[in-house]
């Protein structure tokens, strides 16, 4: 069975059915950095009732790419090739995530992010490199 269909939210230039579905809210982005807010939804959660941790690694994911991106042109997409996450404390709550772009090659991105309660508690802390893919005008 297919979900209706909704309005799509605007990722910093991109539509990402995944991310619209859990709800993410994409606040500001700017060359190097970029934050987003997950608001809490009981069908986002683990046994405990947390945010569940492939939800945290998948707004972690969006979030540092979109700073590697740096802007929401869309002239160029990235590609994960590697993201490691450390779980820190609970995810109660609404959420922020934010991240920055540690250094950006030609190719190749390097990025971290956090997330945080409301309270400032750090929830979960990744790294992760992106390749960098140029979007041809009629292309891809």
């Amino acid at each position: 069975m297919t979900a209706p269909a909704t309005a799509q939210t605007d990722y910093f230039g991109l539509t990402i059915p995944f991310m619209h579905f859990i709800g993410l809210v994409p606040e500001h982005i700017e060359q190097g950095y970029a934050r987003t807010t997950l608001p809490w939804r009981q069908d986002l959660t683990n046994s405990r009732g947390d945010v569940h941790g492939g939800t945290l690694m998948s707004v972690l994911d969006f979030t540092l790419s979109a700073a590697a991106r740096g802007s929401p042109d869309g002239l160029e997409g990235m590609a994960t090739i590697d993201m490691n996450t450390s779980f820190l404390s609970p995810g109660t709550g609404d959420l922020t995530i934010e991240a920055r772009c540690l250094r950006r090659g030609a190719s190749i991105a390097f990025c971290e992010g956090d997330v945080r309660r409301a309270d400032g508690e750090l929830v979960a802390r990744a790294t992760a490199t992106f390749k960098i893919i140029r979007r041809r005008p009629g292309g891809d």
